[in-house]
This record gives C-alpha cells, structure tokens and sequence, in this order.
C-alpha cells in the first residue's frame, strides 16, 4: 500500500479524515434537529447564529426545484469519481484536501438519503448582510476544493520553473 507524505498509509489517511468529518457532520447535525426548532436562531458570536434550515437544493439552496434524486445521484458520480482521484495522488496536501472534499460529500448524501433533504445551521454574518446557512460538510467541501485549488496552482508554478 502506498504510503502518505505523513508517513501514514494512504489508505488509513483517506479513511480517517473522510470518516471524521462524516462523524463530526452527522453528530453536529442530529444535535440541531433535536434542539433547534426549524428556523429557529440562536445568538452565539456578534458574527454567528446557530439555526435549523432544511436544505432541498444544492449550495445555498440553488436548484431546489430538482428531485432529491438527481442530487443524490450527482453525490454518487462524484464520490466515484474523488476516490478514483484519490487513488492515482500519492501523498501530500492534495490527498488531504480531497479527503476533506470526500468526507463533505458523504456527509450531505448522508442526509439526502436518510431524509430527503440537507441540515444546514451555521448562520454566519456581517451587520445584516449573512451568509447562505451551511453545515460541517459543507465547510469540509470548501476548505478541500481551496486547498486542492491552491496545491494544484502551486504545483503548477513549480512545473513552470523547471
């Protein structure tokens, strides 16, 4: 088995960071829909509410008039097609950001299959300006695309100097 540029089996470091994040997504949350009545919003930062919205669509809600089913197709296709990425990285940053991109994507299919829908509660905001609500696998997804966007950017101005 390969071995990661931590010094971790590639394979046990795909695992543990996808796995942590569907955990950490789930767990955060089945404790907002226990506790957190739907549009519900709870103050916790001067910048940061705790709510309880159900996403139908994609991002932010866009194309919500779509069937769950499509999206959870289109979560399947791209899932296939991350570990088969993930399977000819191998090592370093690269590999971490799509663990991440891996894990935020389980965890939304998570959702839209068990009930149709996606939790979404971060509700983070600047005076009255807020950012659309998200979740922890939302967040996970957008962290790995940047830091897989800027590994592949660095990556590529290293090439060029060559």
């Amino acid at each position: 088995m390969l071995q990661s540029a931590y010094g971790v089996k590639k394979g046990v470091l795909i695992t543990l960071v996808s796995s942590l994040v569907v955990l950490i997504d789930y767990v955060t949350k089945r404790i907002v829909v226990a506790k957190v009545m739907p549009y519900e919003s709870i103050k916790v930062l001067p910048f940061l509410n705790i709510v309880h919205v159900e996403n139908k669509g994609a991002a932010f809600g866009v194309l919500s008039n779509l069937s769950n089913n499509v999206f959870i197709f289109i979560s399947f296709i791209a899932i296939i097609v991350i570990i088969f990425y993930l399977s000819r990285i191998p090592k370093g940053l690269e590999l971490f950001s799509l663990s991440l991109v891996l894990g935020g994507a389980a965890g939304n299919l998570i959702d839209r299959i068990k009930i149709g829908k996606v939790i979404d509660f971060i509700d983070f905001f600047i005076n009255e300006w807020h950012w659309p609500a998200f979740n922890v696998a939302d967040s996970a997804l957008t962290v790995g695309i940047i830091l897989f966007i800027l590994t592949n950017l660095r990556h590529k101005k290293h090439t060029k100097k060559i």
